[in-house]
């Protein structure tokens, strides 16, 4: 037995804010989990503070199934991202635990690994399509395999996922929401443009992606697929508000072009639809929203059944814990796809040092034993919590919309 003596929680602001857990056993042995739910971090520190720890004191660290279902079960009013990422956070820390004292990397606990390395894809963006285009380049330059490509869209004066940096994007960037204007008409006229710039620039064998960030009804997301298929996209990513499932059905019917949706889910029931009636291609949840390494597998087994791949959200809301869970699970389904990759800040990688590794687009979580990651306490007590929300979006006329 393994037994749990202690659990805190640590909130630090290395340029953004992230919430980790720490558990220790009777043995003295650390695990580390990810609890950062953007823009409601504090929410779920006190989620765990206040409701999750009590509880795991004198469990057994090394009932990681029991102890999910524990928190799942027990909570009643189930689901929801903060309970989600509540109990990821300790299902991370409890493979973590289970690694070190095997002595093994959780890659191998989960199976061993199934391919070399897990394909990452960078992000490409600018204000026009010629500063994406150049971004991209140099993207595969450095052996980026796959690359999402983003945009501004003329007419608007701010656009998602387009950044003042090449490497780094947080888009939570003020102590209340600020608010941006949006036309999806404008939008729609923008994108082929853009994927045609890239084709002739970048060839044929990088892989393209392009996130929509659920702002087209499923017609609007067909007509982009359409218009977008002579320049064979890896995926259209988020191509509308997944809460009505079947609304892929009818982007389905109209357009071959590969969909990838999911980084806001927190269950399978979130996906079951999708999955069981193959209306994506890639399932983007993510280790630290969706529940956790035990979660998330049960979600790729499904998928993998329906010849859907996995394509996890990796942006820097998620901290290098949640990366190195990514890469041990990447690693080891038998269904990865791609995996995000976005650069962390210096200030993060130093409180957060890790084992894991980009090489020619690929990436590999080391073989540290667990997850291969630590936290500096000391350096993380220096960055203290900053308020920041995400964006709100609205249309030319004052109707609130999705961001």
């Amino acid at each position: 037995m393994a037994e749990i003596v202690s659990a805190r929680v640590i909130v630090t602001c290395p340029g953004r804010n992230f919430v980790t857990l720490l558990i220790e056993t009777k043995d003295g042995v650390t695990g580390i989990g990810d609890a950062t739910l953007n823009g409601r971090e504090l929410a779920v520190a006190s989620y765990l503070t206040d409701h999750v720890i009590p509880c795991l004191i004198g469990r057994d660290a090394h009932r990681i199934e029991d102890i999910w279902q524990y928190l799942y079960k027990g909570a009643y009013w189930r689901r929801g991202p903060v309970t989600m990422s509540s109990i990821a956070a300790v299902d991370m820390a409890l493979w973590d635990i289970k690694g070190k004292v095997a002595g093994l990397p959780v890659y191998q606990l989960l199976g061993g690994a199934s391919r070399e390395g897990c394909m990452v894809y960078g992000h490409a963006n600018g204000a026009d399509i010629q500063q994406t285009i150049d971004n991209a380049l140099h993207y595969k330059e450095q052996g980026y395999k796959a690359i999402r490509i983003q945009s501004g869209v003329p007419g608007l004066a701010a656009t998602y996922g387009v950044s003042k940096d090449r490497y780094f994007y947080e888009p939570a960037d003020g102590s209340l929401p600020t608010e941006s204007l949006w036309s999806t008409e404008k939008y729609l006229r923008s994108v082929p443009p853009l994927f045609e710039a890239a084709r002739e620039a970048l060839g044929w064998d990088v892989h393209l992606l392009h996130d929509v960030h659920h702002r087209c009804t499923p017609i609007e997301a067909a007509r982009l697929g359409k218009d977008l298929e002579p320049y064979r996209p890896f995926w259209l990513e988020d191509a509308t508000p997944a809460e009505n499932q079947s609304g892929f059905r009818l982007i389905r019917q109209h357009t071959t072009c590969p969909l990838a949706v999911g980084e806001v889910f927190n269950t399978i029931w979130d996906a079951k639809q999708l999955i069981e009636e193959q209306l994506i291609d890639y399932i983007r949840a993510t280790v630290v929203h969706a529940g956790g390494l035990t979660h998330l597998r049960r979600i790729a087994a499904l998928a993998d059944l329906h010849q859907i791949r996995t394509g996890c959200h990796g942006a820097t809301d998620l901290s290098p814990v949640t990366m190195a869970a990514a890469l041990h699970f990447g690693l080891s389904v038998p269904n990865f796809g791609v995996q995000e990759y976005m650069r962390h800040t210096d200030e993060t990688d130093a409180v957060f040092p890790h084992a894991y590794s980009l090489s020619d687009g690929m990436m590999h979580p080391g073989d540290k034993p667990g997850l291969g990651v630590e936290i500096d306490e000391k350096l993380a007590a220096k960055y203290e919590y900053k308020r920041a929300y995400l964006p709100v979006a609205r249309l030319e006329d004052g109707t609130m919309f999705s961001w």
